[in-house]
């Protein structure tokens, strides 16, 4: 669907001033509209996922650690897939008010394509630098969106999510995200973030039971955390019913194309506007930390091998 199309429906959570915002600026921030309940559950769910990760010596398909991970003091980085290991973030992603607002966002028909639960640790939680999250995984449309929820406070020294404003329909074509030697980096090459107007960027600090929402086009970033507390978020990228991806899912989940509001599509919608493709995910994948910190060498496969 169009954002017209979209708009031309009445919303069901979201005021039409909102979901305006939204798509002319690219993103959108909604301060504690998850109840308590929900929030006391995620963060049980979570602290189970950190206790678990205490086992973990190195990252595998599940926990993603940060250098210096130890059972007495886990550093994780991310749980890929935390639907698929607590029943909870399901629960949640389809039986919560995400569903209505995505679908004020989307059209009525929601598609669910992954999931993932990012930490900043207390005193030096890593930095994401400026990327795009499509080029992860291009769609026939850009309706994808991902919706992020603060389980604790998040403040301006928690490292929150950064946004580029309106770099969804003012930045054209993609800039890239492979380095000059043609290996993915998963971000901005430094020549082009330094050109970026980051005087305009927003950062999006919020109380528990806010929510994050950005446009797959839009360039965001945080910065790490110096704080003394960590700042978990939980992250779930959501699409419309008739957009489909044209690449290997990187994170495979089992819920994947699950329709989780609504009914499936009968015609794809695709948008004219190229989109740059990432590597050939097939043979796997890590994280986002993992590429941007350049870790490992086989987790950037050369521009060459960048097939669908």
């Amino acid at each position: 669907m169009t954002p017209d199309q979209i708009l031309s429906i009445r919303p069901r959570v979201l005021t039409q001033s909102q979901r305006e915002f939204y798509f002319n600026e690219g993103y959108i921030l909604l301060e504690r509209v998850i109840g308590d309940e929900w929030i006391a559950k995620l963060r049980a769910a979570t602290e189970e996922m950190v206790e678990r990760s205490r086992k973990v010596s190195a990252s595998d398909k599940i926990f993603d650690l940060e250098p210096g991970h130890t059972p007495d003091a886990p550093r994780l980085r991310r749980v890929s897939n935390p639907v698929e290991h607590h029943p909870v973030y399901w629960d949640y992603v389809t039986r919560s008010p995400i569903v209505d607002i995505v679908a004020d966002l989307v059209g009525p028909d929601v598609k669910f394509h992954h999931s993932k639960l990012n930490f900043k640790w207390a005193r030096g939680g890593e930095e994401v630098k400026w990327h795009y999250d499509i080029s992860f995984w291009p769609h026939t449309n850009y309706s994808p969106l991902t919706v992020g929820t603060y389980i604790y406070d998040c403040g301006m020294d928690n490292g929150p999510l950064m946004v580029l404003p309106r770099s969804h329909v003012e930045v054209e074509p993609l800039l890239t995200q492979f380095d000059e030697s043609g290996r993915w980096i998963g971000c901005l090459r430094d020549a082009d973030a330094a050109r970026l107007p980051v005087e305009r960027a927003v950062a999006l600090p919020g109380p528990a039971g806010s929510l994050t929402l950005h446009n797959c086009r839009t360039l965001h970033a945080s910065p790490k955390n110096l704080s003394d507390t960590g700042r978990p978020l939980l992250l779930y990228t959501l699409t419309s019913a008739d957009a489909f991806p044209y690449t290997v899912n990187p994170i495979r989940p089992k819920h994947d194309q699950a329709i989780i509001a609504g009914k499936r599509a009968t015609w794809a919608h695709h948008d004219p506007r190229p989109c740059l493709l990432p590597p050939d995910w097939s043979g796997g994948y890590t994280s986002i930390f993992a590429l941007q910190q350049q870790e490992s060498e086989s987790d950037s496969p050369p521009l060459a091998t960048a097939t669908m």
